[in-house]
């Protein structure tokens, strides 16, 4: 894929990335979240934000998969749209759930062992948005890289933020934060080195 073929797709891209977030927000002007409205907007906010973090990590295998290196183009687009969505359902869940209440969020944290992990994993999230400048690879270098390598650990609270919260009594199906777990394992199993020689017996 071309440079200027990326460029032209990347609007699509970020149209279709920004969506659930449209959508979202049409559902609370049309006032069609159901009978618990708050838990919906959390429920939902906090999916996108698991789905583009584990997207974000799709990258990398399917590049090696398909041999179309501009995917990786697509990478921090997608990253940034994940921070963008776990830090909604985190002002949803402090503005609306909490009243603002700053205090009692501390409170929660230390509380509720899916909320410590889940704001865990939102704290390790500002400092990858944060350098995912071009400026900030340069400066950083090969730091960038092992900074960035905190997505793993970041997509994995994720999970246990979402399997916990079932746990915790939720009203929510056990078998979906149990597929997002799995594909979790699929990906980190896609980044061993015996995946990547599969990968080359098969284009060769």
């Amino acid at each position: 894929m071309r440079t200027d073929a990326i460029a032209r797709t990347k609007p699509f891209v970020f149209l279709a990335c920004l969506a659930p977030f449209l959508w979202l927000a049409w559902d609370v002007w049309q006032q069609t979240l159901g009978t618990d409205p708050v838990a919906q907007l959390e429920h939902r906010s906090g999916d996108w934000a698991l789905r583009f973090l584990l997207v974000t990590l799709a990258v990398t295998p399917l590049r090696r998969l398909t041999g179309v290196n501009a995917l990786v183009r697509y990478r921090r687009m997608l990253g940034l749209f994940a921070f963008f969505y776990a830090t909604l359902h985190l002002t949803i869940y402090l503005v609306v759930d909490l009243g603002g209440f700053w205090s009692e969020l501390f409170v929660e944290i230390v509380k509720r062992p899916y909320i410590t992990v889940g704001f865990t994993a939102w704290l390790l999230l500002v400092p990858l948005a944060l350098t995912s400048t071009k400026g900030m690879i340069r400066r950083l270098g090969r730091r960038w890289q092992l900074l960035h390598r905190l997505v793993y650990v970041c997509a994995l609270l994720g999970v246990l933020h979402f399997l916990w919260l079932v746990k915790s009594g939720e009203k929510i199906a056990v078998r979906e934060p149990l597929v997002y777990l799995a594909i979790f394992v699929v990906l980190m199993l896609a980044r061993l080195p015996w995946a990547r020689w599969t990968a080359a017996l098969r284009k060769a």
